[in-house]
């Protein structure tokens, strides 16, 4: 048994961790770039903290799934204010913002360039600029993955910008920073933190390490994710949720995903729906075929038996086998009331493009099994409207 291990270097997980963010700030550097969401509100005890320690800033809102454009005006903005600290504080898309930013801040040459699938997929040289992760949803794990999700435009796809050096220097998880998410944004990112865990668990790439995280996030999820739905100020479940998150993310960084996130990715960049409901409802078809397909060719799989135990984890049912986690997970889309992807109408040929973009895909990597084009594309024609 050999592995390889790589997180954040420092995590601080707990109720009102967001107050020890400073301290450790103010080492890290003088004049910081703090990346937010679309809205200052959130980060403002933040800002608070920052001007007691005398620590310049500059805010930028990233409104939306961030793109190269959106990245490359934001790097342009901090070099501009000769920062040498980043601050991520937000969801998923602002965390993965300021990795980028923090990237290249010091490295040279072109964002392009870095770019997997679309680029050439260059390697990060440089130690990045300084970057604190502070989560405000539960669900991506951003705060401890090594990659940056980035929207390519004129190529109509999400990629990663990958490095070790990009994981964050610290990681502070506040569950208290969650209980504002409205019930929608839970269920999108608590089902994204939900797809990562299984994925990550029954990936060609797991191993022990990941493997207990993955089991311990999946118990949590299971019994936290509707409740936090249910009740946004349920504080057990929320933190179950924080939790979960956090480990769906020093799972992904550490044994690949799956064929979910090989097509979300692809998916994400031609249609205009959250990263998180792409995934939910691409889960259940891809574990049904992953499932049938191991049955049928490969039953001595570990895979097939990791997805009795991830049915057992899910649904608290000792006696629970595979199967019964695709019900569970058809049962939760509909008691979270995730829309269906009905409105995502794409053609044939779009389909053979999303075929195409997942091969290169880091996430297909670590499926289980290596799905057929037409084990694909009858996953997207169960959810997409063909034109």
């Amino acid at each position: 048994m050999r592995f390889e291990f790589a997180t954040a270097t420092r995590i601080i997980f707990g109720e009102g961790t967001i107050q020890e963010a400073m301290l450790p700030a103010s080492k890290m550097g003088s004049n910081a770039f703090v990346v937010t969401g679309r809205s200052t509100e959130r980060a403002e005890p933040l800002l608070q903290q920052l001007n007691k320690q005398q620590v310049k800033y500059i805010t930028f809102s990233v409104p939306t799934e961030p793109t190269t454009v959106m990245v490359k005006q934001a790097v342009k903005q901090s070099r501009q204010a000769k920062c040498n600290l980043v601050i991520g504080i937000g969801g998923g898309s602002v965390l993965d913002t300021g990795k980028a930013v923090a990237a290249m801040l010091t490295n040279a040459g072109e964002l392009e360039e870095y770019l997997e699938v679309v680029g050439a997929g260059k390697s990060i040289t440089q130690n990045p600029a300084p970057y604190i992760a502070i989560p405000t949803t539960a669900g991506t794990g951003a705060e401890v993955t090594r990659n940056a999700v980035l929207a390519v435009p004129e190529y109509r796809v999400k990629v990663s910008m990958r490095s070790p050096l990009m994981l964050p220097r610290l990681a502070i998880v506040d569950p208290m920073l969650t209980h504002s998410m409205p019930p929608s944004l839970t269920a999108s990112t608590g089902l994204d933190a939900l797809t990562q865990l299984v994925e990550a668990y029954v990936s060609k790439s797991a191993n022990a390490l990941t493997e207990s995280i993955c089991r311990e996030g999946l118990r949590r999820a299971g019994g936290a994710l509707q409740r936090a739905y249910e009740d946004g100020s349920d504080s057990a479940a929320r933190e179950d949720m924080a939790l979960a998150s956090l480990f769906s993310g020093l799972a992904l960084a550490n044994a690949k995903l799956g064929a979910v996130h090989g097509l979300a990715g692809p998916l994400g960049g031609m249609v205009a729906i959250a990263h998180g409901v792409l995934c939910a409802r691409l889960l259940p078809h891809v574990t049904e075929i992953n499932i049938r397909s191991l049955q049928s060719y490969a039953k001595d799989s570990p895979a097939l038996a990791r997805y009795d135990e991830v049915a057992q984890l899910l649904t608290g049912d000792a006696a629970a086998r595979a199967e019964d986690c695709i019900k569970w997970m058809h049962s939760l889309c509909a008691a979270l009331d995730v829309p269906t992807l009905t409105q995502a109408q794409l053609s044939e040929q779009d389909f053979q493009v999303v075929i195409e973009k997942s091969r290169r895909s880091s996430s297909m990597k670590g499926n289980p099994v290596v799905l057929t084009d037409e084990q694909i594309i009858g996953i997207l024609k169960k959810e997409i409207s063909v034109k």
